[in-house]
């Protein structure tokens, strides 16, 4: 049997090399625009946000868990830009009071940075299924909520004696990157987010929403635009068949129709036709009927139903960052420390993602994630440890745990 070989030393601790991917002024830079600047005293913007980076790699269950773990190696922390470690009242309180929008742009200054040193991260990879024939990007908009604990009931009430948070996040699916999220409350519904979340696409590019973000006069905005979108049609769905399309012979399509919304409120938000493909399809082993609705008259039934399908992406992708950052536990309950720990994650997520892809990571994410936590504070060298890892060879999607689609009959 061969003896693994042990990673080539290095100078630098595994999480400086990680920090390394941030250009050396960028959160010195933002703290200043945004005011953040204004508020450092002893703690720095630069602490704050690597303490915070510490917190989603380590799984940290409270500040003092944060604050004990980073004094214990305060000088390995010193050579990572002069950070210093914060005590459990600076970290609480740059939590709740520091404008979290640093952490928010810090991620989208990141992911721009990161395409720009190597282009071809998150470009377009092939996709499988009838996905491979577009061309243009497609684009799957949901969102998750965070539970909380009830003493965020001022901000984030969510049901009797309950309290969250929501992620509304627009993922690109051939990249698997995020391309416009918000953080907030769960009391506001999803379609009154779909504008904002939506506002970013471009001609002929396509938009798969799920039916909670039901809005017509969105979604002739996005026609007008001429943006494609597919959704589910709510159970009180009412129209009028105007023309009856073929259907293929397998049975599995129940029927494709070309109709017209009839509620007067509906007409005036919403005056075109729209598509609507009927399927049967599994779920959870069971046989269910679904509605499908377009403003795209071209596609085959079974596109739409797999371009509907392709959305399942978006729910891998939730599942994928709750299983491995930090997003169960919170380090701090007000509305802005929620929002710091989200955006601090995302930031994380992409981090890893790029090590993964510029280094050839022929595993998991999940996988990747833990040797990183295991090593930290190893002065190994990044790249050979995860160019060496692991014993199984060849190429895996970077996905959590796609086994199970949400339209599974369809493939």
């Amino acid at each position: 049997m061969k003896k693994k070989s042990i990673p080539t030393g290095s100078n630098l601790t595994i999480l400086r090399q990680l920090s390394n991917l941030i250009p050396p002024h960028l959160v010195t830079k933002l703290a200043r625009e945004t005011g953040v600047a204004q508020q450092e005293r002893t703690f720095s913007s630069w602490s704050h946000t690597l303490a915070m980076m510490f917190a989603h790699l380590t799984h940290a269950i409270g500040l003092n868990d944060v604050c004990d773990a980073l004094r214990m190696n305060q000088g390995a922390l010193s050579t990572i830009r002069g950070a210093t470690p914060p005590s459990r009242n600076n970290l609480s309180y740059a939590n709740k009071n520091r404008d979290a929008s640093l952490a928010e742009q810090l991620f989208w200054s990141m992911l721009e940075h990161l395409q720009s040193q190597r282009p071809g991260f998150g470009r377009a990879k092939k996709a499988c299924g009838y996905l491979h024939r577009f061309r243009r990007t497609i684009h799957a908009v949901d969102s998750t909520t965070l539970r909380l604990v009830a003493s965020s009931m001022d901000w984030a009430k969510h049901r009797r004696r309950k309290a969250a948070a929501k992620c509304h996040l627009r993922l690109d699916l051939q990249s698997f990157l995020p391309r416009f999220a918000i953080v907030g409350s769960a009391v506001q519904t999803d379609n009154s987010k779909a504008r904002e979340l939506c506002a970013g696409l471009r001609e002929g590019e396509i938009a798969i929403l799920d039916k909670g973000y039901t809005d017509f006069q969105h979604f002739w905005d996005l026609n007008q635009r001429q943006v494609w979108w597919v959704t589910r049609a709510r159970e009180k769905f009412l129209c009028r068949v105007v023309k009856k399309l073929k259907t293929p012979k397998d049975g599995r399509i129940l029927s494709d129709e070309i109709v017209e919304l009839t509620v007067p409120s509906s007409i005036q938000r919403y005056p075109e036709r729209m598509r609507r493909v009927i399927a049967t399809v599994q779920v959870d082993g069971q046989e269910r009927r679904m509605e499908f609705l377009t403003n795209n008259m071209q596609w085959s039934p079974w596109t739409i139903a797999e371009l509907y399908r392709s959305r399942w992406q978006i729910e891998v992708f939730f599942k994928e960052i709750k299983q491995t950052l930090q997003l169960c536990d919170f380090l701090g309950h007000s509305e802005n420390a929620v929002r710091w720990q989200v955006w601090i994650g995302l930031l994380v997520h992409l981090l890893l993602r790029y090590l993964a892809w510029a280094h050839g990571w022929a595993h998991s994410f999940t996988r990747l994630f833990t040797i990183l936590r295991a090593a930290l504070w190893r002065r190994w060298s990044l790249y050979e440890m995860l160019r060496s890892y692991g014993t199984a060879g060849g190429s895996f999607r970077m996905l959590g745990c796609p086994q199970q689609a949400y339209l599974p009959g369809f493939g």
